[in-house]
C-alpha cells in the first residue's frame, strides 16, 4: 500500500511539474507575441490609443469574470487594498502598457522586449532607493551587463539609421519602469488577497482605463478598422493578454516563481525568433551578444533574488 501511495505521490507531483512548466511556457511566449501583434497592426493607419483600447475591450470580460469568481478566495478586501488594486492597475498595467504600444511605433519587436526585460534590475535599483537596500558585487556586475548588453543593440540599431530609435526605446524604458514600480507596491497587496484575485482586479482597472481614454480622446468612428485590425486585436486580447496571465498564476503555484521566472527568461528569445519569422527582423552578431549580456545579467539577479 505504501509503495503505491509513493507511486500516486510521485506521478501526480510530476505530472504537476510537467503542467506547470507548459503553463510557463505559455506565459512567455504568449507575453511575448504582443508586439508581433502590435507591429503586424501598426502597417496599418491605426493609433495607439486605438489599438490599445480595442485589446482591453476583447479581454476585460474575462477579467471581470475571473475577478468575480475568485472573490471569495484569499482575506476580505479592506479600503486600502481597493486604493492599492486601482493605483498599481492604473501604473502597472494601463500606463506599463500605454508606453509600450507608444514605443513600439518606433523600435523592433526584439528591441522592445529586451528593454522591458530589464525590469528586474530595475526593481533592485529602485528597492535600494526607497527601502535602503544594499546592492552587493555579483547585482552591480549582473547590471552592468544587462544595459551594456542593451547599448550594443541600441548601437547596432543606430547604425542602421532607424528612425526614432531613441524616443522609441525611451518609451519601452519608462514603461519598463512602471511595471518595476507596481511590482515593488505590489508585495503586501498580492500576498493579502493573492495572486490571482490581485492581477483580475488590476487587469480590469487597466482595461477600463483604456476604453475611457479611447472614449475621451477619440471619435467612436475611430473603432471603425479593417476586419485585419479586428482579428489581430482580439488574437492579441486572448492569446497574449488573458491567456498567459492565467498561464502565469497556473505556473507560479505548480512550479513555484523562480522555475517560473527562469522559463519567463525565453521571452525575448521567443520574440526575436518571432520577429524574424512574421517580421523579417534580422539579428545580427552585435545584437546577438546584446541579447545574451541581458539575459546574464537579468538572470543572474534573478537568481539572486529568489536565493536571498
Amino acid at each position: 500500500m505504501s509503495t503505491m501511495h509513493s507511486f500516486l505521490s510521485r506521478f501526480f507531483s510530476s505530472r504537476q511539474q510537467a503542467f506547470g512548466v507548459l503553463f510557463a511556457l505559455l506565459s512567455a511566449v504568449g507575453f511575448s507575441a504582443k508586439a508581433i501583434f502590435v507591429k503586424l497592426a501598426y502597417i496599418e493607419p491605426v493609433d495607439a490609443v486605438t489599438l490599445l483600447a480595442l485589446r482591453m475591450a476583447f479581454s476585460v470580460p474575462f477579467f471581470v469574470l475571473a475577478m468575480f469568481w475568485g472573490r471569495e478566495d484569499g482575506a476580505a478586501m479592506r479600503s486600502h487594498d481597493w486604493l492599492a488594486v486601482l493605483v498599481l492597475g492604473l501604473v502597472g498595467y494601463y500606463l506599463a502598457s500605454f508606453l509600450d504600444f507608444l514605443g513600439l511605433q518606433y523600435i523592433s519587436a526584439g528591441l522592445e522586449r529586451l528593454i522591458l526585460f530589464l525590469y528586474p534590475t530595475m526593481v533592485v535599483l529602485i528597492s535600494a532607493l526607497v527601502f535602503r537596500k544594499r546592492i552587493g558585487r555579483t547585482i552591480w556586475i549582473a547590471l552592468l551587463l544587462s544595459y551594456v548588453g542593451i547599448v550594443l543593440v541600441f548601437v547596432h540599431d543606430f547604425s542602421m539609421g532607424s528612425e526614432g530609435l531613441l524616443l522609441g526605446g525611451s518609451l519601452v524604458f519608462a514603461s519598463a519602469l512602471a511595471y518595476a514600480i507596481y511590482l515593488v507596491g505590489a508585495g503586501h497587496t498580492i500576498a493579502r488577497i493573492g495572486a490571482m484575485r490581485f492581477t483580475a482586479y488590476a487587469m480590469t482597472v487597466a482595461c477600463l482605463a483604456c476604453i475611457v481614454q479611447f472614449l475621451v480622446t477619440h471619435p467612436l468612428t475611430a473603432l471603425q478598422q479593417s476586419g485585419r485590425i479586428y482579428g489581430l486585436t482580439i488574437a492579441m486580447a486572448l492569446l497574449s493578454t488573458v491567456l498567459p496571465a492565467f498561464a502565469l498564476a497556473a505556473a507560479m503555484r505548480r512550479i513555484g516563481s523562480m522555475q517560473t521566472s527562469m522559463i519567463g527568461a525565453l521571452g525575448p528569445v521567443a520574440t526575436i525568433y518571432l520577429a524574424y519569422v512574421f517580421l523579417g527582423e534580422q539579428l545580427s552578431l552585435i545584437q546577438f551578444l546584446g541579447s545574451v549580456l541581458v539575459l546574464a545579467g537579468v538572470m543572474m539577479i534573478s537568481l539572486r533574488k529568489r536565493k536571498a
